[in-house]
C-alpha cells in the first residue's frame, strides 16, 4: 500500500497568501478614501472661492456711478401776505441709471409742471431754513418719483441737489 503524501508543516515565518491580499486591500481602500477626501476638500475650497469672487464682482457692479440730470431753472411766485416773494432755483436730480434719466427727459413737461405747482405752494419762511430746504428736497423726490402713467412704475430718484437757490 501506498502511503498518502505527508502534509507540509505550516511555516510560521511567512503569512498565508490570504492575509497578504487583505492587507493590500485595506491599504488600497484607505488610500482611495484619503484621495477622495483630498479631492472633495479641494473642490469645496475652489468653489467657495469662486462664489466669494462672484459676490465681490456683484458688489462692484452694484456700485455704479450715479447719473445726474440737470434741470432748467425754476422761477415761481411764493405764497406771501407781505407782498410779492419770488423763488429762483436750479437743481440737479440724481437718478439710478441712464434709462431713468432718459425716461424723465422724455416726460420733462410733466415733471416741470409737478415741480412748479409744488414750489409755488410754498411760503418763503418755510424754505429759508436748512430744515425747510431738506423737507423741500424730500417733497421734490416724492413728486419726481411718481409714475407718469396710471399703474406705472415709479421713477428711481435718489436725490436732489440745489445748484442755485434765491428767495427775494
Amino acid at each position: 500500500m501506498a502511503k498518502a503524501p505527508a502534509k507540509a508543516a505550516p511555516d510560521h515565518g511567512e503569512p498565508a497568501a490570504g492575509g497578504k491580499s487583505k492587507k493590500k486591500l485595506i491599504i488600497i481602500i484607505a488610500a482611495a478614501v484619503v484621495l477622495l477626501a483630498g479631492i472633495g476638500g479641494g473642490a469645496a475650497f475652489f468653489l467657495s472661492k469662486k462664489s466669494a469672487n462672484k459676490e465681490k464682482e456683484h458688489k462692484v457692479e452694484a456700485a455704479k456711478p450715479p447719473v445726474f440730470l440737470p434741470m432748467e431753472p425754476f422761477t415761481v411766485n411764493l405764497q406771501s401776505n407781505e407782498g410779492d416773494k419770488y423763488l429762483q432755483v436750479t437743481m440737479t436730480l440724481q437718478v439710478e441709471g441712464q434709462d431713468q434719466a432718459d425716461l424723465i427727459k422724455a416726460n420733462m413737461p410733466q415733471v416741470r409742471s409737478r415741480l412748479l405747482l409744488l414750489l409755488s405752494s410754498k411760503e418763503a419762511s418755510e424754505i429759508i431754513s436748512t430744515e425747510g430746504k431738506e423737507k423741500l428736497v424730500e417733497e421734490i423726490v416724492e413728486k419726481t418719483s411718481q409714475p407718469f402713467t396710471p399703474k406705472g412704475d415709479p421713477q428711481k430718484v435718489g436725490g436732489v441737489f440745489f445748484t442755485s437757490f434765491v428767495v427775494q
